[in-house]
C-alpha cells in the first residue's frame, strides 16, 4: 500500500495553530479526504487556517458578503456552514430526506443546491433557516447547479442520464403560498403561485453526452457549455432554444469546465492526463493545452479575470494560471485530496 509522508500533515497542523486573519479576498479549497476547507491568502499563496467541515466535502460556495462558506457534505444529507472570519465551523443544514447534497452556488442571498439521493434542486434561505424551494428534475445524479443573473432560470447537469435540466420561472395564476404580489416570484424571491396556489416551473431535460457534469453559462447567458466526460466531447446548447447547437471533441476525462469572465476562454479540466484544454469560444478549436504537473479536477476563475485556479488531487496542490500567458505561475500545496474551489470576497 501506498504511503505518504507525514512532514505535510505535521506543517499543517502548525500553520493550523498559527492561523492568521482571513483576507478580504480569500481563496477556498477542500481537502476532501482530509475533511476539511482551507482558506488561502491568494496574493502570497499561503495556508492562513483550516477548519472541519463534516464527512465527504465535494462542492463549496460564498455567501455574498464573503463572511459565510457552505460545503456539500455528499455522502450524507448535511451542508456544513463556515465562519470564515472567525474560522470556525457553524451549526450544519440538515437537508432531512434531501440526501447527497453535491452542486452548489449562491446567488439572490440564497442557497442553492442539488441533491443526487433526490433527484432535486433546492434553496436555502439563510435569513429564515428553511429550505423554501424544491424541484424535482426526475434524472439520474444531479450534480451541479447554475443560476441565471436574473434568477429566473436554474440549470442542472445531470450525470448518469447524459442530460442537462433547464429549470424556468412559470407564471402564477394567483398568490401561492408565501407567494409575492400577484404571486409571481423568481428563484430568488417566493415561488410563482400556480393554479390552486401551487408552484409552477417548466423543466426542459436536453439529452447532452454521457457523463454530463462541469458546465458554465457564458457570461452574455445565451449558451451553457457542458464536458462529457465518457464522450469525451463537449455540448454547446442555445438557451433560447433549449437545444444542443454543437458538439466538439474534448479531453480525456473532463471534470469541469469553466468560461473566462470576458466569454472568449473556455477552460477544461481533465482527471485522465496532465494537460488543461483551452478553447476559443468564438472559433470553437482548440486555443492552448496548458502543462501541469499532475492530472486537474477543481477550476475556478478569479472574479478579476486575472488568474485560474486549478487543483492538482494527485499532487495534493492548486495551480495557479495567468490569464495573460496561459501558464502556470504558481502552486498551494495543500492537505490530501484537494477538490472544490470557491473565491471569498468580504464587504
Amino acid at each position: 500500500m501506498k504511503t505518504r509522508s507525514l512532514l505535510p500533515l505535521i506543517c499543517f497542523g502548525a500553520a493550523a495553530l498559527q492561523a492568521a486573519n482571513t483576507p478580504a479576498n480569500a481563496l477556498l479549497v477542500l481537502e476532501k479526504e482530509q475533511n476539511t476547507l482551507v482558506i488561502v491568502d491568494p496574493a502570497s499563496l499561503t495556508i492562513v487556517a483550516r477548519v472541519p467541515v463534516g464527512s465527504n466535502p465535494h462542492e463549496v460556495a460564498v455567501s455574498d458578503d464573503g463572511k459565510t462558506a457552505y460545503i456539500s457534505n455528499y455522502g450524507g444529507a448535511t451542508i456544513a456552514v463556515v465562519d470564515l472570519t472567525a474560522q470556525k465551523p457553524l451549526a450544519p443544514i440538515d437537508l432531512g430526506a434531501l440526501r447527497a447534497p453535491h452542486g452548489l452556488v449562491f446567488a439572490g442571498g440564497k442557497l442553492y443546491f442539488t441533491a443526487e439521493g433526490a433527484k432535486v434542486v433546492g434553496r436555502y434561505d439563510p435569513s429564515t433557516q428553511k429550505i423554501d424551494w424544491v424541484v424535482g428534475t426526475g434524472q439520474n445524479r444531479t450534480h451541479m447547479v447554475i443560476v441565471s443573473k436574473d434568477l429566473k432560470t436554474v440549470f442542472t447537469s445531470n450525470v448518469s442520464s447524459a442530460t442537462v435540466s433547464i429549470i424556468e420561472q412559470g407564471v402564477g395564476q394567483g398568490p401561492g403560498p408565501g407567494g409575492g404580489p400577484g404571486g409571481r416570484g423568481g428563484p430568488g424571491g417566493p415561488p410563482p403561485g400556480g393554479r390552486g396556489g401551487a408552484p409552477d416551473w417548466n423543466i426542459t431535460n436536453i439529452p447532452v453526452g454521457r457523463g454530463s457534469e462541469g458546465f458554465d453559462l457564458s457570461p452574455d447567458g445565451k449558451e451553457l457549455w457542458v464536458a462529457n466526460a465518457q464522450d469525451k466531447t463537449i455540448s454547446i446548447i442555445d438557451v433560447s432554444s433549449k437545444k444542443v447547437i454543437q458538439t466538439i471533441p474534448s479531453t480525456g476525462s473532463a471534470n469541469r469546465l469553466k468560461i473566462t469572465l470576458d466569454g472568449k476562454y473556455v477552460f477544461v479540466s481533465d482527471l485522465s492526463g496532465n494537460d488543461l484544454l483551452v478553447i476559443d469560444a468564438a472559433t470553437r478549436q482548440e486555443h492552448k493545452r496548458i502543462a501541469l504537473p499532475a492530472s486537474s479536477e477543481g477550476l475556478l476563475m478569479a472574479p478579476d479575470g486575472s488568474h485560474a485556479y486549478t487543483t492538482l488531487n494527485s499532487r495534493d496542490a492548486v495551480a495557479v494560471i495567468d490569464l495573460k500567458t496561459m501558464t502556470v505561475v504558481g502552486e498551494v500545496k495543500t492537505g490530501r485530496g484537494p477538490d472544490g474551489l470557491a473565491w471569498a470576497a468580504r464587504k
